[in-house]
């Protein structure tokens, strides 16, 4: 009896996310934080890996505390998590306070406008349903401008309303010794004396590895949890979390003055050999990652040896240049590791003029995912 190939074994390419890496990560950033409370932001799809799959893994790690960016997201994490407290970034939809309160939701208050309607809720319904509210410090995003805390206080007052924390967020937090990190913390501490016993957050990945000053009540972790280089210019040292895997399917020769790829930008001095590679941006692969005569791009590896891409990266496609690799170890159906122990999201993120959360959210390709953790493999096809 022939055996069909079915449609998950065909898919260009393995995406394995390591669960046991994310719990060990937040670990080991809970330490860091010891007197304060250690949260969890898995917004965007907890940066890619799978918000179902990550948030109850964080959450049996002794993360109780999570952060999404809309709404949306924090009704799917909900159903995940029924236990887990749950703050929404981007704050309330307008016409949207009955839903947020119903699944136990909680906005992050960024306007007058916000506070307004929530608190009209709360009064209407005759419970105070939690919320934080958030204070603009510097980064000019969302977020009450310091000039509006009177107007706040007396919004609270007139409803007998105690927010459920205060935050504010930096603008710096991956350049530790600039000085807006201290101008910020210390308008943030300011703005703390007028919520007196309300818990207060400011700490993001970086700023909860800069120190205790910057840890208050809570931290709000991110992009270290999967393994992403939170502060710049740094050594690293999260675990890494996801790895990627994709198959040469063709092996071909190039002679010297040829080109390759779209644009004819990258031309070979000389006689070699490229290896093609069945992904590209339209598997979240940045088109800058590609490579020129002019300039180099990104690096995968092949067998360990790291072998660099050359010509534009396409829709579906990438060419590396494999002429150095040792014989008999690029052939069609090889594995060429794309992320892994060889390369880091960082490094990628540095070939293509970007940072490790743009490389991790854009992998949403044509993949075969699997998730491993300290109990096995589960493949989600």
């Amino acid at each position: 009896m022939t055996q069909h190939a079915q449609p998950a074994d065909l898919a260009p390419g393995r995406l394995t996310i390591d669960l046991g890496a994310i719990a060990r990560n937040w670990q080991a950033l809970n330490k860091i934080s010891a007197g304060a409370l250690t949260g969890a932001v898995i917004k965007s799809d907890a940066y890619g890996t799978g918000l179902r799959a990550v948030a109850p893994v964080l959450f049996a790690a002794g993360a109780r505390f999570f952060f999404v960016a809309t709404p949306d997201e924090a009704l799917s994490l909900r159903e995940a998590l029924p236990g887990s407290h749950i703050f929404v970034f981007n704050g309330l939809w307008p016409g949207a306070a009955a839903t947020y309160a119903r699944a136990r939701i909680m906005p992050v208050l960024n306007s007058i406008e916000m506070v307004e309607e929530w608190l009209g809720y709360c009064v209407e319904k005759g419970e105070a349903f939690p919320a934080a509210i958030h204070f603009d410090t510097g980064m000019n995003r969302l977020g009450h401008s310091v000039d509006e805390i009177p107007a706040v206080l007396a919004l609270l007052a007139r409803a007998g309303y105690a927010p459920q924390m205060i935050m504010s967020h930096l603008a710096c937090a991956d350049i530790p010794e600039h000085d807006k990190n201290r101008q910020q913390l210390s308008a943030f501490k300011s703005v703390a004396t007028h919520f007196p016993d309300i818990p207060a957050s400011i700490a993001n990945s970086a700023a909860t590895m800069a120190g205790r000053p910057y840890h208050l009540q809570l931290v709000r972790p991110g992009i270290a949890l999967f393994g992403g280089r939170a502060i710049m210019a740094r050594t690293n040292p999260m675990v890494p979390v996801v790895a990627l895997e994709v198959p040469i399917v063709q092996v071909r020769t190039v002679k010297g003055g040829e080109t390759v790829g779209y644009g004819a930008g990258h031309s070979f001095e000389r006689d070699g050999k490229i290896a093609i590679l069945p992904l590209g941006y339209g598997d979240g692969l940045l088109r800058a990652m590609g490579s020129a005569t002019t300039y180099t791009g990104a690096r995968f590896a092949l067998g360990g040896t790291r072998v660099p891409v050359v010509g534009r990266i396409s829709m579906d496609l990438v060419a590396i240049d494999v002429t150095e690799v040792p014989e008999g170890l690029a052939a069609p159906g090889r594995d060429v590791e794309i992320l892994g122990a060889n390369v880091g999201i960082d490094d990628l993120a540095d070939a293509a003029g970007t940072i490790g959360y743009e490389i991790l959210t854009a992998l949403q390709g044509r993949y075969r995912r699997f998730y491993v953790n300290d109990i096995g493999m589960t493949d989600t096809g």
